[in-house]
């Protein structure tokens, strides 16, 4: 499912026009991003935390020439740990 079908459910589910849903879904993933840039986590019992995490820098290969080796720099991710209600859902 892409965004323009989640908006569309979502307009279903809620009865309010695709407008609006588009609006609180886009407003959603504002407020994620921000929380997470902010090094907050952004929980929604029952379905699952969005946080962000910290990947340490570590050494790698350059793809382009195999036999050089470079620094990966640290960089922030976002990860996503599953509540209860999603695992049980999927579970079954």
């Amino acid at each position: 499912m892409n965004k323009a079908g989640l908006i569309e459910k979502i307009a279903v589910e809620t009865s309010v026009p695709k407008k609006q849903a588009e609006d609180m879904l886009d407003a959603f993933v504002k407020i994620t991003i921000d929380e997470l840039k902010a090094g907050n986590e952004v929980t929604i019992t029952g379905f699952g935390t969005f946080m962000s995490k910290i990947r340490h820098s570590r050494g790698g290969v350059n793809p382009q020439n195999p036999t050089e080796r470079i620094q990966i720099p640290e960089v922030k991710v976002a990860k996503f740990k599953t509540g209860k209600t999603l695992k049980d859902a999927l579970k079954k």
